[in-house]
This record gives C-alpha cells, sequence and structure tokens, in this order.
C-alpha cells in the first residue's frame, strides 16, 4: 500500500508539473544553458592573451534624482553619461523612473563607453551595449528560479498571527484573505480551530528571493464543517486569472466584506448603541473596523465618487456611488488617497484613503457604512452573486487542473518546497509580483 501510495504522489507531482509549464512562462531551453555553460568553461584566458582592464561604475537613483543628476555624481567623462542619456531613452521611460533604481555603467581601457544595465526593479532589466554599427539598447531576459510551496495551519488568534507562524511577508496573508473577500470576513468570522493551506509561488534572482508570485489554490475550513476553496484559472503569460470554487463560480462579487482585510470589529451594525464619545443611546449604522492609523482602506466596489471631504463627526470620509442605488461611506480617515477627487472613478480594492481617528472618535477605526437606496443595511449580512462563472466549454479542462492541485494540497509530503523550476523571463512576458 505505502509503494502505491507513493507512486500515486509521485504521478500527481508529475502532472502538476505539466500544469504549471502550460500556464508559466517556459524556461530557458537547453541550447540557452549549454551556450551558458560553454561561455563559462571558456572564461579561461591564456598567459599569452593581453588582459584589458575595464572599469565599473555603480550607480542608484536617491529621491528626486533624474537619470542625469544621478550620472553626475559618478566621475565619468561627459561624453560617457550622454551617450548613456541619449541611446538609454530608445529603451527605457525616463518617466517611470523611480528612487531605487540601480545602474552600472562600464568603461573600456580608453574610458569610452563599452555597456550599461539599467534595473528599474528586480524584472525590468535594460542593456546598453557598444557595436561595430555603434550603441544597442534594449531590454533583456531576466533569469529566474521559482519555488512552488505549501504552507496549511490552524487558527489560534487570528488569521495574522496564524501565517505569521510560517515567517512570511503580510503581502501574502492580505492575498490569501483577498481570495475570500467576497465570502468570509476576516474580522468577526474567523473561529478558533478554522484550518487554513494553500500552494504559491516563490521568485528568487540570484539567490535573493524577490517576490512571492501567484497563489495557486487556497483553502480555508472552518470549524463548523463549511469548507471555501479557490482555484486560481485563466492565466495569461504566468499572470492574471481570477479564482473560482469547485463548481466554476467566481469567488469574487459585486461588493467585498470588509474594506479592510484584516483588523478588529468595535462596533457591529445596530439599531441601538451607546455612543462613546456622547454617551447616549442611538442606532450605530455601520461597522466599526479597529486598525492602525494609516492601514490601507480598499472601494468595496466599483463605483464613483461622490463625495470626498470632512464632514462633521465622521471627520475626514469618502461616499462612493455604486450601481442599483448602492452607497458606501468610509469615515474617521487619517487621509485620503493622493489625487482623490468628487467624479472620479475608483475600481473595486482601489486603495482610496487610509485608517485614522479624525472627527468624533476615540481611537484609530474605519466606520463602514452601505445603504440601498437611502436605506442603511448591515454590509456583512448581504449576500451578493457572483461575477462570472466557468464555461461549459472549459469546464473539463478547470476540472482536471482543481483536482490535480487539490490533491498537491491535501497529498503534499511534509516538506514546504514542492518544486523548484529555474526560467528565463523573456522581454515580452509579465509575472505579478506581490
Amino acid at each position: 500500500m505505502k509503494v502505491s501510495h507513493t507512486l500515486h504522489f509521485l504521478v500527481t507531482v508529475f502532472l502538476f508539473c505539466i500544469v504549471l509549464t502550460i500556464i508559466t512562462p517556459t524556461p530557458p531551453s537547453r541550447t540557452t544553458r549549454n551556450l551558458s555553460t560553454a561561455a563559462t568553461a571558456n572564461a579561461s584566458v591564456p598567459s599569452d592573451t593581453i588582459i584589458h582592464h575595464h572599469k565599473e561604475f555603480h550607480g542608484e537613483l536617491r529621491d528626486g534624482d533624474t537619470f542625469s543628476t544621478s550620472l553626475e555624481r559618478l566621475p565619468l567623462p561627459e561624453e560617457v553619461s550622454r551617450q548613456v542619456l541619449v541611446n538609454m531613452k530608445k529603451c527605457l521611460d525616463y518617466r517611470r523612473l523611480r528612487p531605487g533604481d540601480k545602474y552600472t555603467v562600464v568603461l573600456d581601457e580608453k574610458n569610452k563607453l563599452l555597456h550599461c544595465n539599467y534595473e528599474a526593479g528586480p524584472l525590468d532589466v535594460y542593456s546598453l551595449k557598444r557595436t561595430e554599427k555603434g550603441f544597442a539598447a534594449k531590454k533583456i531576459a531576466v533569469p529566474l528560479e521559482c519555488h512552488t510551496e505549501r504552507i496549511a495551519g490552524v487558527i489560534d488568534s487570528s488569521l495574522f498571527a496564524s501565517f505569521s507562524k510560517f515567517n512570511v511577508d503580510s503581502s501574502l496573508i492580505y492575498a490569501f484573505a483577498d481570495i475570500f473577500s467576497s465570502r468570509i470576513d476576516f474580522n468577526t468570522e474567523t473561529r478558533q480551530g478554522d484550518r487554513f493551506s494553500l500552494l504559491f509561488e516563490k521568485y528568487y534572482k540570484g539567490g535573493k528571493f524577490i517576490g512571492y508570485g501567484r497563489i495557486l489554490i487556497a483553502r480555508y475550513e472552518q470549524a463548523d464543517g463549511e469548507i471555501l476553496e479557490g482555484v486560481r484559472y485563466g492565466d495569461k503569460n504566468g499572470a492574471g486569472g481570477s479564482f473560482y470554487d469547485r463548481s466554476g463560480k467566481n469567488l469574487g462579487s459585486a461588493f467585498i466584506r470588509s474594506p479592510v482585510p484584516v483588523g478588529r470589529v468595535s462596533s457591529n451594525f445596530t439599531m441601538r448603541r451607546k455612543h462613546p464619545v456622547l454617551g447616549v443611546v442611538r442606532p450605530h449604522l455601520g461597522v466599526d473596523l479597529a486598525a492602525p492609523v494609516g492601514t490601507p482602506i480598499m472601494a468595496a466596489a466599483d463605483g464613483k465618487v461622490s463625495f470626498v471631504g470632512a464632514k462633521g463627526g465622521f471627520g475626514k470620509q469618502i461616499v462612493l456611488r455604486h450601481r442599483n442605488g448602492y452607497r458606501t461611506y468610509y469615515g474617521h480617515l487619517s487621509r485620503f488617497k493622493s489625487g482623490l477627487k468628487q467624479g472620479q472613478t475608483v475600481k473595486q480594492k482601489e486603495i482610496i484613503g487610509y485608517v485614522g481617528s479624525t472627527g468624533m472618535s476615540t481611537g484609530p477605526h474605519l466606520d463602514y457604512r452601505l445603504s440601498q437606496k437611502n436605506v442603511f443595511v448591515n454590509p456583512f449580512a448581504l449576500q451578493f452573486v457572483p461575477k462570472s462563472r466557468i464555461s461549459k466549454k472549459t469546464m473539463p479542462r478547470f476540472r482536471e487542473q482543481t483536482e490535480l492541485l487539490a490533491e498537491l494540497l491535501e497529498q503534499a509530503p511534509a516538506k514546504r518546497i514542492l518544486m523548484v523550476r529555474q526560467m528565463l523571463l523573456q522581454p515580452d512576458q509579465r509575472i505579478a509580483l506581490m
């Protein structure tokens, strides 16, 4: 029985590799690797060869820098700086440069420009090289290593605390919570004994972790027996896609449950509440979500900004207008998203502001309210229909992929890393990092 089970698992992993090959950027070919190996093998220089000494200069953009002002800090000949600026512009958009971008300029033994590399983030690398016909500039392929990993745990106090035991960044925790943001509010509905598990990707460049890739499948099992599961489907070039349950229904809906994914409910929707400041009993027609000052707040649904500014006891407030007579209200903010203004269109989950304690408030929190046709309702009690579902034509392929990923999630060995893949991200390919 043990031999049979092991063989079955190995077959499953093999099929999983095939699925990943289909939905992710292709790794470098054998020819590419052989050429690289050959170049390394020929790196030794014969004793009678003249060795040319090249000079390397390293720079980094600071706050307020342009590429030009940054180059001025390096001891480069004026002609070299001019050649870099003129030729790099052919492939690099100078309007999108950011502080922290790094670059290297290499000169030959005659102090002439040999080549220049510019990194606008780990996945966007640009190269300028001197050739017989002049200078050639282009975006270049980036070698990466992708780890497919699995973690699983039990809720003891909160989702955030339970995830943190695995030494993962908060971005992965928020991404997991976001998958189920239309089905469960992790502020109010987590219970001790709930279980979670997921398969996800981690990317490395030159042995250094650069970010998480896609969550492939996620599961949340509530202590009362209800199981929520999301499988990513519909990727293009290793990025994008949406999450669906096993029946093919999109987990996303018109409204997310909570604009603050991970926080604490400090006051519920009720018709009788003693006001913490005024001391009188009156309705509280929203939900208070306690979170540290500066915590990002997301738009609960696609809509338009109908109000942004100061609103009495609500302090700094945003009101969004949505389809079918819905409005959402976000109060006590510390600040608004830069440039947010009345009439502006916003997308669901777009950051619109940040938690604060402005107005009539005893501590940092978000006062979140939802109304339909001017009647306030409990935002955590509404049920919304899925945005979409898998078509009948693609359902067989979806089910095959779902069963394969689910089996890996359930039968994966104790080790955390299930697979390591070497890949070459081509200039026209994209992967999303979080």
